[in-house]
C-alpha cells in the first residue's frame, strides 16, 4: 500500500503528501475499493462485488466492473467519469486521465474478452476511448480525445479520431495526459501543406 501511494505522489504533478493521497483522491479510493470487489468476484459473490462497485462509482465518480483485472500501482488522475469494463486487463504502474472509457464494442471474441488490455506503463489521456479487445502496448499513450479501436505498438503515441500512431522519443514516456512535446502528426501536416499551396495558388491569381 505505501508503494502505491508513493507512486502517486512520484506521478502527480502537484506533488501531495501521503495523507492527501489517502484522504482526498478518488482514484486511489476507487482502486482500493475494486480490490475488495474483485475479491469478492473471484469468490462467486457476484451480486456483493457488483453492489460495492456500485458504492465505488456514487462515492468516487468512477466505474470499475469487479471483474476487471488490475495491476499494481494504477493511477486515475482527477478520475471523474472513468469507466474500466468487465473483461479489461491493466498492467502494472499504468496512469489513466479523467473521463476515459475502457470499453467494448459489442459481443465478446471467442475467448470472451471484449474490452482492451493495458501492459505495464501505458498513459491513457483524458477523454480517450479505447475500445474492443485491443492491446496498448508498453509504455504507450494515448493523446486526450482519441479512439482507439486498433492495437497500439510499445513506445507509441496514438492521437486523433481514429486513433493514428506518430512517432515520439524515449524521454517523452509518461508525460502528461498521454502527449509527447511535439505532435508530428503526418496526416495534419500533409493537410497544413496543401492549405498552403491552395491560399499560395490564390495569392498567384489576384
Amino acid at each position: 500500500m505505501t508503494s502505491f501511494i508513493k507512486s502517486i505522489q512520484e506521478r502527480d504533478p502537484a506533488r501531495p503528501t501521503f495523507c492527501e493521497v489517502v484522504f482526498a483522491y478518488n482514484g486511489f479510493h476507487a482502486v482500493c475499493l475494486h480490490r475488495i470487489s474483485h475479491a469478492l468476484w473471484r469468490v462467486k459473490l457476484k451480486a456483493l462485488a457488483r453492489t460495492l462497485a456500485n458504492i465505488g462509482r456514487i462515492l468516487t465518480g468512477i466505474e470499475i466492473h469487479p471483474g476487471a483485472h488490475i495491476g499494481k500501482r494504477l493511477f486515475i488522475d482527477h478520475g471523474t467519469g472513468v469507466v474500466i469494463g468487465q473483461t479489461a486487463i491493466l498492467g502494472d504502474d499504468i496512469t489513466i486521465y479523467h473521463g476515459v472509457t475502457l470499453g467494448g464494442k459489442g459481443q465478446p471474441d471467442d475467448t470472451g474478452k471484449r474490452h482492451p488490455t493495458l501492459l505495464n506503463g501505458a498513459v491513457i489521456g483524458a477523454g480517450a476511448q479505447v475500445l474492443g479487445n485491443i492491446t496498448v502496448g508498453k509504455n504507450a499513450k494515448v493523446g486526450s480525445n482519441a479512439v482507439v479501436t486498433k492495437s497500439v505498438s510499445d513506445d507509441c503515441t496514438v492521437v486523433g479520431n481514429p486513433a493514428r500512431e506518430i512517432k515520439c522519443k524515449k524521454d517523452d514516456l509518461g508525460r502528461a495526459y498521454g502527449l509527447p512535446r511535439e505532435i508530428n502528426d503526418p496526416y495534419a501536416q500533409t493537410l497544413q501543406k496543401l492549405i498552403d499551396e491552395i491560399e499560395a495558388l490564390k495569392a498567384q491569381n489576384k
